[in-house]
């Protein structure tokens, strides 16, 4: 296989800085694909595999969820992780400007700013989980308790 050079992103310059022991995969994409033909894709459970999903609450506070690719967010659950009434997804339009990521390359770690973050708690049971790297065709693989640690996020059951 030829030596593909990589572009560093926000989340991959964060975890070597960080000195975390992570694993970016590589995989081809023409766009947006769903977290589970991703998954299926590079031969991963889906149990396994994550997707970041984005929220607001009150007016100019948005909420990061980190949830398996083939579970829902439950915006109950999501909400009262996060001390809210109730939190509602972001629009895809707003992703970007809100992020700085595009939907389906959208990173826990390494958005504009430090969003409280949540990540589903069946995710402590594995020693490496797979996420967007923060671009289209490359995830992550790293320990739970790792992303736990560089984003300041938390162990909750947030989905249905």
């Amino acid at each position: 296989m030829a030596k593909e050079k990589n572009i560093k992103t926000n989340a991959v310059r964060i975890a070597e800085t960080a000195k975390i022991d992570f694993e970016a995969i590589n995989y081809e994409s023409d766009g947006f694909m769903e977290g589970t033909a991703i998954a299926h894709k590079l031969g991963q459970p889906y149990a396994q595999t994550f997707k970041t999903l984005v929220t607001k609450g009150k007016p100019g506070q948005f909420f990061v969820f980190v949830v398996p690719v083939s579970d829902e967010l439950d915006l109950k659950k999501a909400a009262k992780a996060v001390g809210e009434k109730s939190v509602e997804m972001l629009p895809v339009k707003d992703l970007l400007a809100t992020t700085g990521y595009v939907r389906g390359g959208c990173s826990p770690i390494g958005m504009k700013k430090a969003f409280p973050t949540v990540i589903h708690k069946s995710a402590a049971e594995f020693d490496r989980i797979m996420f967007s790297d923060g671009r289209l065709g490359t995830q992550l693989k790293m320990s739970p308790n790792d992303l736990a640690m560089l984003i300041n996020g938390k162990f909750e059951d947030i989905t249905r």
